[in-house]
């Protein structure tokens, strides 16, 4: 999109909206007053341009060219480069997605870098508009008011954040299979989180150390101080649910492990009586083979068998039958098959 807005001011009050960067670098050598060049995914010959103009150093241009860098906060002579991480909720998705600012404050000029959709940088030069008082004070107004927002933003995020971890918690007592998978990928949003605010205390220290060598005004000492106080506490607030996160994935794996135990205790009682059955049933199939053995074998009638004229021959094949029969059966309940 390159140039989202571009305006120069004189006493906080915006005095021109030029088409187009060169005329803004004219407009600033005539009136003297503060250059606030909004760019959003600039090309890069747009990006050279501003670098030329105002003289950045070559490896800040290199950042913003490249992106992807972590926050950080470097002066190169009057140019302080500044990298900042917004972040929003999508609630749709249910997921933080990262964005990436680049910001350049000089003397007499503000140029941003944006490389996502946040932070809402149109809001930040609404509310400094309004109160050109404080616009007057030139480009430390406008990153201190840049330092807000963003860290305004990161509100929703740490909302979005704690329900999600709420809704984990209760996943994870109800036992869903899918909540491992969802407690890693916050995990990872949450680190990322992380990388992204607590830098921040660091740079803010370092403003806040250079307010006299810079004859920073008083009243954006107050408003960075309170920016500080609050980077400080979603800080406290996102350590908080990184711990937390991890705790429930150490209980996830207790519960998942009890569950295991219980489902392996129930087959074994399954097995075992299972076994049981099978000990029964084979018994008695033993029991009722005896008999059957010997009625078959007297069931052959061969003329030789010395058996078939004996007048006790039928009494004592039933009693054969029942001796063995009762023997199995004593042998069996002895060893607790029956």
């Amino acid at each position: 999109m390159g140039i989202v807005d571009n305006a120069v001011y004189v006493d906080g009050c915006r005095t021109a909206e030029p088409s187009s960067l060169e005329l803004t670098y004219e407009l600033l050598r005539e009136q003297h007053g503060m250059g606030w060049i909004g760019l959003y995914r600039p090309t890069r010959e747009e990006i050279d341009s501003v670098a030329a103009e105002f003289a950045f150093h070559g490896l800040a241009v290199e950042d913003t060219v490249l992106a992807h860098q972590r926050p950080k906060l470097e002066r190169y002579d009057q140019v302080l480069f500044t990298v900042l991480r917004p972040a929003r909720y999508i609630d749709a998705e249910e997921r933080v997605e990262f964005g990436e600012l680049h910001v350049f404050t000089g003397p007499d000029f503000v140029v941003t870098v944006r490389h996502a959709e946040s932070p809402n940088l149109g809001r930040v030069r609404r509310r400094l508009e309004a109160t050109p008082e404080l616009l007057k004070l030139g480009p430390e107004a406008v990153l201190y008011a840049i330092f807000d927002e963003v860290v305004d933003e990161y509100e929703p995020v740490v909302a979005g954040l704690e329900n999600d971890i709420d809704e984990i918690e209760y996943q994870v007592f109800e036992g869903d299979p899918g909540v491992s998978r969802r407690i890693y990928e916050l995990t990872r949003e949450v680190i990322e989180f992380q990388r992204a605010t607590r830098p921040l205390i660091g740079m803010l220290g370092a403003l806040s150390a250079g307010f006299d060598k810079y004859d920073v005004d008083e009243e954006l000492r107050r408003n960075l101080r309170d920016v500080e106080d609050h980077v400080i506490k979603i800080v406290e607030r996102i350590d908080g649910f990184r711990l937390l996160l991890q705790n429930i994935l150490t209980v996830n794996a207790t519960l998942v492990g009890q569950r295991q135990n219980e489902e392996t205790q129930r087959l074994t009682e399954a097995s075992l009586a299972q076994n049981e059955e099978v000990k029964r049933i084979s018994s008695w199939a033993a029991i009722l083979f005896a008999p059957t053995l010997v009625g078959t074998i007297y069931g052959m009638n061969f003329d030789t068998m010395p058996e078939l004229g004996w007048q006790l021959g039928y009494p004592f094949a039933l009693a054969l039958m029942a001796a063995v029969c009762g023997t199995l059966y004593l042998v069996f309940k002895r060893r607790n098959w029956l």
